[in-house]
């Protein structure tokens, strides 16, 4: 069967013009750093300094690489990086849709305050809590550990809220007949909701991944030695010494870096996209 076209009038073609021109020029935006990182790091250093920068390397060279393996524990590093992202995320993927579970589903005194809290406590910049938790954190005696790094990111509001809303969209007649099944309000939420929450989960996985793989601040207080450094932390302080930067090995290690979040990126895209339309963050 064929199909007839409308052809453009001229205000659509100058509308879809401008349209291709706005969305080539964020493209080249969002990626045009990333790029030049990825070419930049297989310059030698004295091209890397060279004003004005050029975009294609004129003498190809992967010393940069060479030199971040060599440099760096970067096994461990790593590890340490990994270990923290995955535990963080697994506990906000837990807790965040547990609470969340209970402010969509379940009648309790106190709910409607409980969730103007979590709406509350988003609004408050991550800064202000940062001496809190750190405070807290030394006097639990967990400074330089791994339950440092982990324990204050298990849960966050966002995660909450974010579950809240997608929760709200499955049907209580569901819920309903699994309790009267004679299932429990754990064995509901384990075996009946949380299957049915998957684009959301990996938003949110995604989400949680990328913001602790990144997380500089936080393990640069808390990890005091090289045994509990992330990768973030170890490639600034190694990239630094003797009064200047080493960029080579700086642009190879954050090259690097972003490998591991761009592959979570691309293998759960297509969950993260539609949990970002079901939840309506967009």
């Amino acid at each position: 069967m064929t199909t007839l076209q409308t052809p453009l009038r001229g205000r659509d073609r100058i509308a879809r013009a401008v349209l291709y021109a706005v969305l080539v020029a964020g493209l080249l935006a969002v990626v045009g750093p990333f790029l030049w990182m990825l070419l930049s790091s297989l310059k030698p250093e004295p091209e890397i300094r060279q004003v004005p920068a050029t975009w294609l390397p004129e003498t190809f060279t992967l010393a940069n690489y060479r030199e971040l393996f060599d440099r760096l524990d970067f096994p461990r590093f790593f590890a340490n990086s990994a270990l923290v992202a995955i535990l963080v995320t697994a506990g906000n993927l837990f807790f965040c849709s547990l609470l969340g579970y209970a402010l969509a589903k379940l009648r309790f005194p106190g709910r409607r305050a409980l969730f103007l809290l979590v709406l509350g406590t988003l609004m408050v910049p991550g800064m202000v809590t940062f001496v809190p938790q750190f405070v807290l954190v030394s006097n639990m005696g967990l400074v330089n550990t791994y339950a440092g790094l982990v324990l204050p990111f298990l849960a966050g509001p966002f995660g909450v809220f974010l579950m809240r809303q997608y929760l709200l969209s499955i049907p209580d007649d569901l819920i309903e007949a699994a309790r009267v099944d004679g299932a429990g309000e754990f064995r509901i939420f384990w075996r009946v909701v949380l299957p049915l929450c998957r684009p959301a989960l990996a938003t949110l996985g995604i989400l949680t991944f990328l913001s602790t793989w990144n997380n500089f601040l936080w393990p640069l207080v808390v990890a005091t030695t090289e045994e509990r450094y992330t990768l973030p932390v170890a490639l600034a302080l190694y990239s630094v010494g003797q009064g200047r930067i080493d960029f080579g090995l700086l642009l190879a290690g954050a090259v690097v870096v972003v490998l591991p979040a761009l592959v979570v990126f691309l293998v759960l895209q297509r969950h993260f996209l539609r949990g970002i339309a079901t939840t309506g963050l967009k």
